[in-house]
């Protein structure tokens, strides 16, 4: 996919859990002056559950719910206030078909920042806060089934590095303004 020469306002880095979206999209934030926002922060701030409790006491088709009104409601606000955003999004975030017609309609360019499964499944053993890594199996199959939804993206990105050498990927793509160090 082309995009075109002028800067997005909207920029989303999308990938399965343990990619290091979160930690690339406030380094990338902060080394060209943009707003960046998490959007599982957002959801846990609006909701006052974390992630985990919401999906144990709701479901996980109430939090795709949720997920949904809070990524309307920060693409709603970049739009209007017209100051590029990046967005770290989720990990199932584009694996909703939802997300990502919101996302196609307001011009959002989305970077998957990909990953080899064996890295992010050493990197993801250690943490506890992820309701859907319950074990080997049903990690390995959880990311061949979202895989698809991160192939749509319109850049892709090795993350299987330091984070400062992800952000230096994202910036070669020349899709943002010229930053001078």
């Amino acid at each position: 996919m082309t995009i075109s020469a002028r800067p997005a306002p909207l920029v989303c880095l999308i990938g399965f859990m343990g990619t290091g979206k979160s930690t690339a999209a406030r380094l990338l934030a902060r080394q060209i002056g943009w707003q960046h926002v998490d959007l599982d922060k957002e959801i846990v701030e609006k909701t006052a559950l974390s992630i985990p409790a919401i999906f144990s006491r709701m479901g996980e088709p109430a939090f795709r719910k949720i997920e949904y009104q809070q990524l309307a409601r920060l693409v709603g606000e970049s739009i209007e206030s017209r100051k590029p955003r990046i967005i770290s999004l989720g990990g199932g975030t584009t694996a909703q078909s939802a997300n990502v017609a919101l996302l196609r309609q307001n011009g959002a360019v989305l970077i998957w920042l990909r990953c080899p499964a064996d890295e992010l499944f050493r990197r993801c053993a250690r943490i506890t806060n992820r309701p859907l890594f319950r074990d080997e199996a049903s990690f390995r199959r959880l990311y061949e089934e979202r895989l698809p939804s991160y192939e749509l993206a319109d850049y892709q990105v090795e993350s299987n590095i330091e984070p400062l050498r992800v952000v230096e990927q994202i910036l070669a793509l020349s899709i943002f303004p010229k930053v001078t160090a």
